[in-house]
């Protein structure tokens, strides 16, 4: 504990980006180091937000020395923690620090009028880590699993070209930006009362798909989206989507599955099998090492699914979510 008593917690608008970056870039390298993530765009990114002034957040200070930061974004009555890292000398320390800037950021936000929703998943922090600010103010915690699956090993990679094993009338076609309406149409009907509606608000609308679409396409918090690696399948009678595989890299030779969605009247026929299929081979023959996904570890049927295509779980970490529009009803 003696390390709380050192910290000075301040306002994040107080500091540049220049102040900020070395502890950025030390974050950059844990990603890379713990999820194989090139983490660099979203720090450059995050940077230029940092020096606009205008992100919520706080800065730790050790002695003077900036050792931990946190922000948020806001999202009309949701708010999203964005980030939380810290340095220390040992595990321990830095948890502390960690769970000192987030108990300061959870206030802030309750107490910020209009707030009904918030919501974070800090992928770097193991299950149960960090959770103790999120548990005292009333958050309902939701396990999830970072995924990953080796196409260097002999045993892993992809053996041959394999052979779509889709209905008649069913077609594959590469990602378009032509697509992006039927895309978001399919995500909204796809997570109708799934889990994952609970986690991420955005599923349970049209206009929240098309935001969530919008920002795995367009920004680089996922990676870098990859057309290339990214497939959809439709209905050559109705012209409909009827499944959809997206795909990014987050480091030179590693990709990352942002969604894979089947129409639920189409479920139970082996479209999903037949997009990793696709995916993972053309991945391989592209010259990506690994591919890895994240899951909510509750959809057992999805983790059977990548389990059953040799990909084992590297990390489990929280998502976090706080309802009040739930809590009072």
């Amino acid at each position: 504990m003696a390390v709380a008593t050192q910290l000075e917690i301040l306002d994040l608008r107080h500091f540049s980006a220049r102040q900020l970056r070395p502890l950025l870039e030390t974050e950059s390298r844990v990603w890379e180091h713990r999820l194989r993530w090139n983490y660099q765009s979203s720090t450059e990114l995050l940077l230029q937000y940092l020096d606009s002034r205008i992100l919520p957040g706080f800065v730790a200070l050790d002695r003077g020395r900036i050792c931990g930061f946190t922000f948020c974004v806001y999202e009309g009555q949701k708010a999203v923690v964005g980030d939380a890292f810290a340095i220390a000398n040992d595990t321990p320390q830095m948890l502390q620090t960690i769970q000192t800037l987030l108990h300061q950021l959870l206030q802030l936000l309750q107490n910020s009028p209009g707030i009904q929703r918030i919501e974070s998943q800090l992928l770097l922090y193991d299950t149960g880590s960090i959770n103790e600010a999120f548990l005292a103010a009333g958050f309902a915690m939701y396990p999830r699993l970072f995924m990953e699956r080796d196409l260097n090993t002999s045993a892993n990679a992809p053996q041959a070209s394999p052979e779509l094993n889709l209905p008649a009338n069913i077609e594959l076609f590469r990602w378009s930006t032509d697509y992006y309406q039927a895309a978001a149409e399919l995500i909204h009907e796809c997570y109708l009362g799934h889990i994952d509606a609970r986690i991420n608000d955005q599923y349970c609308s049209l206009h929240g798909s098309l935001r969530f679409l919008h920002n795995i396409v367009r920004f680089p918090g996922c990676g870098v989206f990859e057309p290339n690696a990214s497939w959809v399948l439709r209905d050559r009678h109705t012209g409909s989507i009827v499944g959809m595989l997206l795909c990014s890299r987050v480091a030179s030779d590693v990709a990352h599955i942002t969604q894979l969605c089947i129409a639920p009247a189409w479920r139970g026929r082996g479209l999903g099998r037949a997009l990793l299929d696709h995916c993972t081979h053309h991945l391989a023959r592209a010259g990506f090492a690994a591919i890895t996904l994240t899951v909510t570890e509750a959809n057992q049927q999805a983790v059977k699914l990548y389990e059953n295509h040799s990909f084992f779980t590297r990390h489990r970490f929280d998502a976090m979510v706080l309802d009040r529009t739930n809590q009072s009803s």
